[in-house]
């Protein structure tokens, strides 16, 4: 039952913290810190393979079926790290209520560590919910000066979305069980229904528009911008870091597996919103003077890579799709960083109230300027072997929506310094007269962001061999 106890440890944990602020203002912090702590070093005592499988509610054929591959120890172990970094970022940001916001960042953790685990599809479906509300209310209660408007625009899209997949997992189940005679939310099960190729077809959209949504690509990237520019600096950071991973998680896990020829059909149109993803996310993110709107666009663009290579389906664009989403977490949460950080001091997000900052803030400026060049695909860094591996596979695929999602990656150069050189360089801006610079709490979690992407840069077959085998097992295309 380890997946299990991983999961209540984060979820009574957020209680606990929740109720430690009775005791000491601070004490919230500290023990939701401490949390993160147990929780990864219980995570690393999991091997691989591990799994939960016991009956919860026998006469609907739901159970609780959790289990541990390659693909979801990256994940999970992805969140435990930025859920760490959301504690660090919040440490001085959140000056109210510091028992709930922990709670309910911890809360979202457990959430999404259950969807990464679960394999049971009404499970899945409960973990889905579960990660939604408390982000709710992250952006609801802390957010900044718009954060009604944009956590109820979060909650309509996450929402709606989510009764979509619900109603396509009842719809999946119950075919399956006119064919069987035998009800079932087992992924196991389901993955070997008879389903007639129409029915399996509008099945696979209801999936894939609620994954989508979440992931997100165009047209259904609306809410994102908003989300990020008035969700706190913890709440981008889970937001964008662990919580768009859900949806690419979902497409690789369940909608081709599920409905492979369904899938194939639809091909062509999934891959052509990636590649209009990865372009006009990147058009978006060079037209904001908002700091933390242009990082948020970029994840458009970034995630459009993910959709590119799910669909493309073969070895190569798999394997990118999953490095990409393990070194975007990393190097768009250190940018949220950035920019929470920047707003926090300069009480501003316009790029054009700022510039000149690297003189008056050296270490932040050199932060920025890595994880900038590593957005943008620089070599040698764990993006750029994402988005390569995820072109080579979609190239034996579809030509020319290859070329068109490599230009992409010119815009995203264009876009990065553009933020870089409105922000940190040029004519310093005379009402700004210091700036406190990082100090040892946000370096100690910056460097160890900058080791982990040169490592995915320069050696990705740490990840790439845990994940090989996950890949290979759900039928990915050689």
């Amino acid at each position: 039952m380890s997946l299990l106890w991983l999961i209540l440890l984060l979820l009574f944990g957020g209680m606990v913290a929740g109720f430690s602020e009775r005791f000491h203002a601070n004490a919230p912090r500290w023990v939701a810190l401490g949390v993160i702590a147990i929780a990864g070093a219980y995570l690393a005592t999991i091997p691989i393979g591990t799994e939960v499988n016991a009956q919860w509610i026998p006469r609907f054929g739901i159970s609780l079926i959790l289990s541990m591959d390659g693909l979801s120890l990256a994940m999970v172990a992805l969140t435990l790290f930025l859920g760490l970094v959301a504690i660090v970022s919040s440490w001085t940001e959140i000056e109210d209520q510091h028992g709930f916001f922990q709670f309910n960042l911890l809360w979202t953790l457990a959430g999404v560590v259950g969807v990464f685990t679960a394999l049971d599809l009404f499970l899945f479906f409960v973990f889905w919910e579960v990660m939604l509300v408390p982000m709710y209310f992250l952006i609801a209660v802390w957010g900044h000066e718009d954060r009604a408007y944009a956590a109820m625009k979060f909650f309509l899209f996450t929402q709606i979305s989510g009764l979509l997949l619900l109603f396509a997992i009842l719809a999946l189940v119950y075919f399956n069980y006119a064919a069987t005679g035998v009800i079932t939310f087992s992924y196991a099960d389901l993955l070997n229904a008879d389903i007639e190729a129409d029915v399996a077809f509008w099945l696979m959209l209801g999936f894939f528009v609620a994954f989508v949504v979440k992931l997100p690509s165009v047209p259904f990237h609306t809410w994102l911008a908003d989300a990020h520019t008035q969700a706190p600096t913890a709440g981008s950071v889970i937001l964008a870091g662990i919580l768009l991973k859900t949806g690419a998680y979902g497409l690789i896990r369940f909608v081709v597996p599920l409905f492979p020829d369904a899938a194939m059909q639809f091909r062509w149109p999934a891959m052509l919103l990636g590649a209009v993803s990865v372009v006009y996310g990147g058009y978006l993110a060079y037209s904001q003077s908002d700091f933390k709107r242009l990082v948020a666009y970029s994840s458009v663009s970034h995630m459009g890579f993910v959709l590119l290579g799910v669909f493309a389906w073969n070895a190569l664009a798999v394997q990118g799709a999953v490095v990409q989403m393990v070194a975007h977490g990393f190097s768009t949460a250190a940018l949220f960083m950035v920019a929470g950080a920047l707003q926090q001091r300069l009480h501003t997000r316009e790029m054009g109230e700022m510039g000149g900052l690297w003189v008056r803030a050296p270490r932040m400026g050199a932060v920025a300027m890595f994880f900038v060049i590593a957005s943008v695909g620089m070599p040698g860094l764990g993006n750029f072997i994402g988005e390569f591996l995820v072109l080579l596979g979609a190239f034996q695929v579809d030509v020319p929506l290859t070329v068109a999602a490599a230009v992409g990656m010119v815009v995203a150069v264009v876009y990065g310094l553009s933020l870089m050189q409105r922000s940190f360089q040029g004519e310093p801006n005379p009402g700004i007269e210091s700036i406190a610079d990082f100090g040892a709490r946000e370096m100690s979690v910056m460097v160890l962001m900058m080791i982990a992407l040169v490592w995915l840069g320069v050696y990705p077959q740490t990840l790439l061999s845990i994940s090989e085998p996950v890949v290979s097992g759900l039928g990915v295309a050689p």
